[in-house]
């Protein structure tokens, strides 16, 4: 009888996952199968929109660019929160410093992109008056550095925050007795402290790369995925081919496959990091 009152009381959670994201993403399928701008009449057209993904230059094009983009934002994310953490444990200006890295996270992500794109301007940017700004609104490169510290920016708070948590986890006298033994500072953090933080590397590690894969919104307000197309990631390219081109089931098929690349480079992650062990 009590596991049977327990189905009942979890039904109405499972009811509403299914209705906001499992019923949802069985529509997106449906639309993937077909030639669709959204105004006209549905065509059903099979696999063809996958099929015409994979030979898609576009889309590696913006896969290459996600790639380098996760891999130039999530190395100095994890390094960052690792020192900041550690940097500021235990001290007396710990709690208002961590407020004030967690801070960005909550301002709007409109007025946060407005307040970058005033500051890092090259031509009127109020930086541009005291120190050179590269001219990323014609270089590429640049503007792809200006996204990913953009986006460093406003999550390295998120990321201080859970690296923190999990070394107020660490038992004191596991470090302590380090001490008694000999052991360096650096010993102790390479042999006590770091494989301790393993599940907080891993779990941000994890949602980084989420992140990364599924970005949009910075691209869109900062660049619009140019100079060049040098922006353009798989978030904004699938926006632009449903919304700009009007191409809603291809962008559909687009929406499968990106949730596909990120279930698979998460879990290729989580294994790489328990081997690891």
């Amino acid at each position: 009888m009590g596991r049977r009152s327990a189905y009942w009381f979890a039904l109405p959670a499972v009811g509403f996952l299914g209705l906001f994201l499992l019923y949802p993403f069985l529509d997106v399928l449906r639309f993937s199968t077909w030639d669709w701008s959204g105004l006209s009449e549905p065509r059903p057209i099979g696999l063809e929109n996958y099929r015409d993904i994979l030979q898609d230059p576009d889309f590696y094009k913006s896969l290459r660019i996600t790639l380098v983009f996760g891999a130039m934002t999530l190395a100095p994310f994890i390094l960052l929160s690792i020192l900041l953490a550690l940097a500021l444990d235990g001290q007396p200006y710990e709690r208002p410093v961590k407020a004030l890295l967690f801070l960005p996270g909550l301002v709007t992500l409109g007025g946060a992109t407005v307040a970058w794109y005033t500051l890092f301007s090259p031509e009127y940017g109020a930086l541009a008056s005291l120190v050179p700004v590269p001219r990323w609104d014609q270089s590429p490169f640049w503007a792809l550095v200006l996204v990913t510290l953009f986006t460093i920016w406003r999550h390295i708070g998120y990321g201080v925050l859970v690296v923190s948590a999990r070394l107020k986890a660490i038992p004191k006298t596991l470090l302590e007795a380090a001490a008694v033994d000999g052991a360096s500072p650096a010993q102790t953090f390479r042999f006590i402290t770091l494989p301790l933080l393993r599940p907080a590397i891993t779990y941000l590690l994890v949602i980084g790369t989420v992140l990364s894969l599924q970005s949009y919104t910075a691209v869109f307000l900062l660049t619009r995925g140019g100079p060049f197309g040098g922006t353009e990631v798989l978030g904004y390219y699938l926006y632009k081919t449903g919304f700009e081109v009007g191409r809603l089931g291809y962008a559909a098929a687009l929406t499968v496959v990106i949730l596909l690349l990120t279930l698979f480079f998460a879990a290729a992650q989580v294994r790489l990091l328990r081997e690891e062990k």
